[in-house]
């Protein structure tokens, strides 16, 4: 019997420093235990992936969790899903398509006509590299859903995350912004030849942009905004790629790169920490890189370019003058380095 025993144990050994390596490499998971009952959480994108994991475990915290899906067939059975695993009943699906104005004044409306408190937004929803697609009001689809749509749902909730401060918005960016740029004279790739990838990029430099001057604007409310890059997640937004999570585990980097990619739900351990975590309390116009803060990208660091994409943005999606709720700008506070 003891010939087994040696190959068990380096097995063992093996496979717990993998799991460790991959723990370190990915970042882990979120290391405050916070719950969150009483508090009300609005998560963009919620029936799958980041979204999905995020709702769930924001719900076994407590949460009451509104999902807001495009597809509220598949938004009701995540959220069915979720209630049973977590047997928290307050778990709700609730349409919203970010690609329409009219849908996301919709949905803004009902929340603040039917919630009490809104205490968490996780503006999580995206779409990755896709076709040159235009939203239902003419934008490029990426531009319009990562960045415009979740513009304007913000500044539609300001008003009732202020009445809830303190309270969180949180902004789901990528790596991908150190190489975007603001292309202000082409914004929706009407002039110049459509780059799905350029166009994913400008997106996410726009979230970054828009989550500092966010924080500007809203300073002394006890709303904070921060924006987090998840790390590289195996989930449904790579579609468009071609590099599905199947084809990449059969080449022969797949040991190597499979320690870098997570799980949706070692995924979504960067926005459960933004949203719960009690030492970010106050701590907002951030740049997250999974769980450590870091400075973004030199483009992302712009203030002349955050504020006119502000304005830019407000007159695109018609955002009126008594609804455009953040404060005058203020200085940032000095960031520890």
């Amino acid at each position: 019997m003891s010939k087994y025993v040696l190959p068990v144990s380096v097995f063992g050994t093996v496979f717990g420093c993998a799991v460790l390596l991959k723990n370190h490499v990915t970042g882990g998971r979120c290391p405050s235990n916070a719950k969150l009952s009483g508090k009300t959480v609005i998560i963009t994108g919620a029936n799958t992936g980041i979204g999905k994991e995020t709702a769930q475990e924001l719900a076994q915290r407590g949460g009451r969790i509104i999902m807001g899906c495009r597809d509220m067939e598949k938004c009701e059975a995540a959220a069915k899903e979720i209630r049973g695993n977590t047997l928290n009943p307050h778990v709700y699906a609730c349409h919203l398509d970010l690609a329409s104005i009219k849908s996301i004044r919709e949905f803004a409306e009902r929340i603040k006509e039917k919630e009490k408190r809104v205490d968490v937004l996780i503006n999580n929803a995206g779409v990755m590299r896709c076709p040159a697609w235009k939203t239902e009001d003419g934008f490029d689809m990426q531009f319009g859903v990562n960045h415009l749509g979740h513009f304007l749902l913000t500044n539609l909730l300001l008003e009732k995350l202020k009445e809830c401060a303190p309270s969180r918005v949180i902004n789901l960016a990528s790596l991908a912004h150190i190489v975007g740029e603001m292309d202000f004279d082409d914004l929706n790739w009407e002039k110049k030849k459509f780059n799905t990838k350029l166009a994913y990029c400008q997106s996410k430099l726009a979230i970054v942009l828009f989550t500092r001057e966010l924080a500007k604007r809203l300073q002394g409310t006890g709303v904070t905004v921060n924006a987090v890059h998840p790390g590289v997640v195996s989930t449904q937004l790579g579609r468009h790629t071609g590099l599905h999570q199947s084809q990449i585990s059969s080449t022969v980097l797949s040991p190597f790169f499979s320690l870098l990619v997570k799980s949706p739900k070692l995924g979504a351990q960067p926005s459960v920490y933004l949203a719960v975590a009690e030492e970010l309390e106050g701590v907002t116009g951030r740049y997250y890189d999974v769980m450590v803060e870091k400075e973004p990208a030199p483009r992302a660091l712009d203030e002349e370019a955050a504020a006119k994409l502000w304005e830019v943005s407000s007159r695109l999606v018609g955002l009126k003058e008594e609804e455009e709720q953040a404060l005058p700008r203020a200085a940032l506070p000095t960031q520890k380095r």
